[in-house]
C-alpha cells in the first residue's frame, strides 16, 4: 500500500513509525507549518517534521486543507491507497477523504464514542474515569464520528497526570495501529457504525481551567491537577503571588479542622502542606514557587514558613 501519513505533535509519532515499519510505503507526511517557540520566538518545526525530514521522507505544510486546491491536487497525484492520521489538528473535507482508494483513519486517543473532540487524554483524568483507550476508526467529515475499525482499553494508573497518560496512550496507539494495517493488507476493512447516543466531547483547554477552586471537592481538585499537567497546569495564589500545583494527594479532613475552603490546614515536616476544600483536604506535594524550581512541599516550606489559617486564592 501506498500510505500519506497526516500528523503533527509527538503524540503522533509512535503511529508515524508503526507506519514507516509497516513494510508499506510512506509516501509523503503532512502536518501543520511551523510555530514560533521559545522565548526567542523563534520558529520550530513540529516533531512529526522533524521526525520525516530525518528520515528522508517528502513534507507537507498546508496553513488548511480546506479550501487549498493546489494542495488538493497535489495528494491527487500521488495517489495514496490509504491516509493514516494522528493528532494532526484539523478537520479534512470530503475532496480530501475521497482521494484515498481505501479510505482515510484516524488514530484517537480514547474509546469514542466518548471523548470526541481534542483534549481525551486531559479530560478523562479531569473526569476521574479509570480507563480510556485507543480507536482506530474511519474518518468522515465530522469531529470524531466514522466508523470504528479497532478499538483497545488502557487502565488509567491511580496517580497518572496527563503527562504519563499521553506516552502510555501514543505507544499502544502505534501498536493498534499496526494490527489496523495488517487488516487493511486484505482490503478495505468493514468498521462499525458509532452509537451516538453515547457520545461526549471535549474541547480545548485553555490556561486559564488552571485556577484551583478550592470550594470543590478535593477528588475533583486532584483529577483537574491530573489532567492539566504537564500544560498548562494548575496554580492558586499565595500573598498575590501565584504558585503552579505540579502534584496532589487527598487528605481526610477532621470535623474540628474543617475551614473555609483554601485554608491552609497543616504547613509543617510531619503533614505536609495541607489545604481545606469544599469537601475533605488536599496536600500539595509539589509545588513552584514564581522565579523558583519545582520542588517537593517539605522543602519548599524549609524555605517559607506559611502559618496555619491564611487562605489561599487571589485575594489572600
Amino acid at each position: 500500500m501506498k500510505i500519506l501519513f497526516m500528523g503533527t505533535p509527538d503524540f503522533a509519532l509512535s503511529a508515524l513509525q508503526a507506519v514507516h515499519n509497516s513494510g508499506h510505503e510512506l509516501i509523503a507526511v503532512v502536518t501543520q507549518p511551523d510555530k514560533p517557540k521559545g522565548r526567542g520566538k523563534q520558529l520550530a518545526p513540529p516533531p512529526v517534521k522533524e521526525w520525516a525530514i530525518n528520515n528522508q521522507i517528502p513534507v507537507y505544510q498546508p496553513v488548511k486543507v480546506r479550501g487549498d486546491k493546489s494542495f488538493i491536487n497535489e495528494i491527487k497525484t500521488l495517489s495514496p491507497d490509504l491516509v493514516v492520521t494522528a493528532a494532526y489538528g484539523h478537520i479534512l473535507p470530503k475532496s480530501f477523504l475521497d482521494i484515498p482508494s481505501m479510505g482515510c483513519i484516524n488514530v484517537h486517543a480514547s474509546l469514542l464514542p466518548e471523548y470526541r473532540g481534542a483534549s481525551p487524554i486531559q479530560q478523562v483524568l479531569i473526569d476521574g474515569r479509570e480507563k480510556t483507550g485507543i480507536t482506530i476508526m474511519y474518518m468522515d467529515t465530522g469531529m470524531d464520528t466514522g466508523d470504528i475499525i479497532l478499538q483497545e482499553e488502557l487502565l488509567i494508573h491511580p496517580n497518572e497526570n496527563a503527562g504519563q497518560l499521553h506516552d502510555r496512550l501514543s505507544a499502544l496507539g502505534g501498536e493498534v495501529l499496526q494490527k489496523a494495517l495488517k487488516l487493511f493488507e486484505q482490503g478495505p476493512v468493514q468498521g462499525s457504525p458509532q452509537d451516538n447516543d453515547k457520545a461526549s466531547y471535549c474541547g480545548k483547554i485553555e490556561k486559564s481551567m488552571g485556577e484551583i477552586q478550592w470550594d470543590i471537592p478535593s477528588s475533583s481538585i486532584s483529577n483537574l491537577i491530573r489532567g492539566l499537567t504537564p500544560w498548562p497546569g494548575c496554580f492558586t495564589f499565595y500573598q498575590g503571588k501565584r504558585f503552579k500545583v505540579w502534584k496532589a494527594s487527598q487528605r481526610e479532613c477532621l470535623a474540628e479542622e474543617i475551614q473555609l475552603p483554601g485554608t491552609v490546614l497543616k504547613a509543617d515536616d510531619t503533614y505536609g502542606l495541607i489545604i481545606s476544600c469544599g469537601q475533605g483536604a488536599l496536600r500539595v506535594e509539589e509545588l513552584q514557587g514564581p522565579g523558583s524550581r519545582r520542588m517537593s512541599d517539605l522543602d519548599f516550606l524549609r524555605g517559607k514558613s506559611i502559618e496555619p489559617g491564611v487562605v489561599l486564592g487571589k485575594e489572600s
